[in-house]
């Protein structure tokens, strides 16, 4: 049994638990019928992933790590805010008759700040310290920028990323280890899809920086299962669970600007039935 299934298993049954309902509640999200979405959720999880001991992808069912690599890719690397780069279609109902979706996600990351050492975006920051000052406990990322929300088609859920890099006993490279901050996440459509991305950009990170991974650190405020999935979830979280897969990444490959989805690949991946059909609350 991987680690991500185990965690996986045990924050859905906590979830539905433990957890409180937001029924009768004014929420936001609506079903495509209208009806409105309410949820069971849990505030303040926080789950952890060993990234040196195996890849958190979950074995109960497959989770499509190109894809969601490539969505990552989308906004961390193109550092795109428009859906026509980007080869799935999970932003579609958020994006303009342009394919933009605002002042968000990618586009803040690629917003240039001055800093002593000249200008720099986010994401050359984060690189540029991991390199030249590993050990600050400055490294980090931020997207939700308040001055900018009123121009977001959606307000992005995971929003920071805080780098922290410590040494290990016997080895001559550096750890990489990171916090993934996240507001708000449905946890059936998107727990694992967003652990696999960061724990992929993870590995990018250090094989760029010349480190190693380490611990990945997840925390959600709002962990929530929707009332139509609860079902699913049940079913999803008694499946038959496997061992973890293998992660690959192109040991040729140096530059973080230079990685393609072509670049990974999970071996030996074993797992249940995909989920199909998921319904989507926007």
């Amino acid at each position: 049994m991987s680690l991500a299934d185990h965690i996986f298993i045990d924050m859905c049954k906590d979830i539905l638990q433990a957890g409180v309902s937001t029924e009768g509640e004014k929420v936001r999200p609506k079903w495509e019928d209208g009806d409105f979405a309410y949820t069971i959720k849990r505030f303040g999880v926080v789950n952890r992933y060993d990234l040196s001991k195996e890849f958190p992808a979950l074995t109960l069912r497959k989770t499509a790590i190109k894809s969601c690599t490539d969505e990552m890719l989308w906004i961390w690397q193109k550092k795109s805010n428009n859906i026509n780069e980007l080869h799935s279609h999970i932003w579609d109902s958020w994006a303009d008759k342009d394919g933009f979706i605002g002042k968000a996600y990618g586009y803040q990351l690629a917003v240039k700040h001055c800093y002593k050492e000249g200008m720099m975006d986010q994401v050359d920051r984060v690189i540029y310290d991991l390199k030249n000052n590993p050990y600050s406990r400055r490294i980090m990322t931020n997207i939700y920028v308040h001055q900018d929300l009123h121009e977001m088609n959606l307000y992005p859920c995971a929003y920071s990323m805080t780098f922290n890099v410590t040494t290990e006993k016997g080895s001559e490279k550096l750890k990489l280890n990171a916090i993934l901050n996240q507001r708000s996440q449905d946890v059936l459509a998107a727990n694992n899809w967003n652990v696999c991305q960061y724990a992929v950009l993870m590995h990018m990170l250090a094989q760029t920086c010349d480190m190693q991974v380490g611990e990945l650190v997840h925390v959600i405020a709002d962990a929530h299962i929707y009332d139509r999935h609860i079902p699913i979830v049940q079913d999803l979280i008694n499946r038959p669970v496997y061992d973890a897969p293998n992660f690959w990444l192109n040991p040729e490959i140096k530059n973080f600007y230079d990685f393609t989805v072509e670049d990974i690949r999970l071996e030996n991946y074993v797992t249940g039935p995909q989920v199909k059909n998921i319904p989507i609350a926007v």
